[in-house]
């Protein structure tokens, strides 16, 4: 096993599952019969004997590997334990299938099993229908995950007989993937969690001679309170404390043009617009709970390195990613002014990758993200100060319509990973014309988080108005 799926798992605990997960809403296509949901159900458990080899193994340490922690296949493979159908109580709102993927998103994977789980559900008052899947971090990251999910759907809504992400026959009418963009490409940063890049860090020796004077300026930059991979000046709030393994999911989108055009206004990037979004949701939400520090909260956002021009090792040509640590602009009343300070924080902290390497960058991300982690283990919660505030990614999506047997997918949602001492998590994905918002929280660290999803449709509201729209 590769160090960075072990540290997945190894940080895993009770009040902390290490799985990634995604919502997905169908439309039924108008040929669908009364039975359509269980013929998809029966379609996805009949690849039983045909399951890709990343969902047949699962993790595997005894006295006889002294400890360290090996795949191995499960010999015992039962497909309906893992592909699960279910039906949403009366009167079948969207609220009930939040509530559901919230309960389904706080239990752990069993390490006895092969780590991921998928449950079609039915039952909404409109007749959509919603599918769930979660899969363990130590088996893919996010955006690998979502590209599994989008290599089995089909942009000809006439295909039928496709197959499920878990199996291996291939989809009819394969989408062509999609250009990578800079966002893509820090997709793999979804969590938040420093273990890709900490492993980087260690390994790296070609460019070491650079590493103090790299340290020195992220340093320097830290005790300025200049954006850079490292903070040094993060607010304690309500959501840097210990975690319950009580989730709670909330989801909605928004037009992409709405964005763009508030970007357009005011020379802004889509990305700094939904940071300004994020950041005005969650000064109305702390103000609500009297819980607003006078300092603005710091979010760690994903940012995307070529590898190929970084000197990573990488069997697939694959991407790095560092981080930003953006002020969130939350002790600005002004949406105007919020959008201002998101916006030059953003530039700086790019301007600050800019003087380093992609390597340089990558370690001082991990020395950045390093007490997200190491606090919650040494049991030094409250005492070391949190590096961030929360974690807020944005990774693209497909832009173009995409089915699945001829149901039509309609939105595509997120959900993440909080993690003891960072208790919210906001990741946001395109897809066909809209943004949507994944808010992943622990239920009593963050209560009543579906409130933020009001704050921000307040917020966009908002900025429009401050851009003269």
């Amino acid at each position: 096993m590769d160090p960075p799926s072990a540290a997945f798992l190894l940080a895993e605990s009770k009040n902390q599952p290490m799985h990634v997960g995604g919502l997905q809403l169908f439309e039924k296509p108008e040929d669908a019969g009364p039975d359509f949901v269980r013929e998809l159900f029966d379609l996805a458990i009949s690849s039983g004997d045909e399951v890709r080899p990343l969902f047949l193994k699962h993790p595997y340490r005894s006295v006889k590997t002294a400890g360290q922690l090996f795949w191995r296949e499960d010999e015992q493979f039962d497909i309906e334990h893992h592909v699960r159908h279910n039906a949403l109580p009366s009167p079948g709102r969207i609220r009930e299938l939040l509530e559901l993927c919230s309960r389904l998103h706080s239990t752990r994977l069993d390490w006895e099993r092969p780590l991921w789980e998928a449950h079609l559900i039915e039952g909404l008052a409109d007749g959509r229908v919603a599918m769930y899947t979660k899969i363990h971090h130590g088996l893919v990251d996010g955006i690998s995950a979502m590209r599994l999910m989008q290599s089995t759907l089909s942009t000809n809504p006439d295909d039928r007989d496709m197959a499920a992400p878990w199996a291996k026959r291939p989809a009819p009418s394969r989408p062509k993937p999609e250009p990578e963009t800079p966002m893509a490409e820090a997709a793999r940063g979804l969590a938040g969690l420093p273990a890709d890049a900490l492993r980087t860090a260690l390994g790296v020796t070609a460019e070491a001679a650079g590493m103090p004077g790299a340290l020195i300026k992220t340093l320097s930059k830290g005790m300025r309170n200049e954006t850079s991979t490292m903070s040094l000046h993060t607010p304690r709030t309500m959501f840097n404390r210990n975690i319950t393994s009580a989730r709670r999911f909330a989801a909605q989108d928004w037009p992409i043009e709405r964005l763009r055009a508030i970007g357009k206004a005011t020379g802004s990037t889509i990305n700094d617009v939904v940071l300004a979004m994020c950041g005005g949701a969650i000064r109305t939400y702390l103000i609500e709970h009297d819980a607003l520090p006078d300092a603005p909260l710091v979010a760690m956002v994903p940012i995307g390195l070529k590898a190929k021009e970084s000197h990573l090792p990488s069997a697939e040509g694959g991407n790095a990613v560092g981080a930003v640590m953006a002020r969130l602009g939350t002790d600005q009343a002004d949406p105007a002014d919020r959008l201002k300070a998101v916006q030059k924080s953003m530039k700086d902290g790019k301007d600050a990758l800019k003087s380093l390497t992609p390597v340089q960058i990558l370690a001082m991300s991990a020395i950045g993200q390093a007490p997200a982690l190491l606090g919650p283990a040494l049991k030094m919660q409250g005492i070391i100060r949190s590096p961030y505030n929360l974690i807020i990614s944005n990774v693209p999506g497909p832009r173009s319509t995409h089915y699945w047997n001829g149901a039509k997918l309609v939105g595509n949602y997120p959900l993440s990973i909080p993690i003891n001492g960072m208790a919210l998590n906001i990741t946001c994905t395109s897809y066909d014309g809209n943004m949507g918002f994944g808010l992943t929280g622990c239920r009593r660290t963050v209560p009543h988080l579906q409130r933020l999803l009001t704050f921000l449709d307040d917020e966009i509201g908002a900025l429009e108005k401050a851009a003269g729209i």
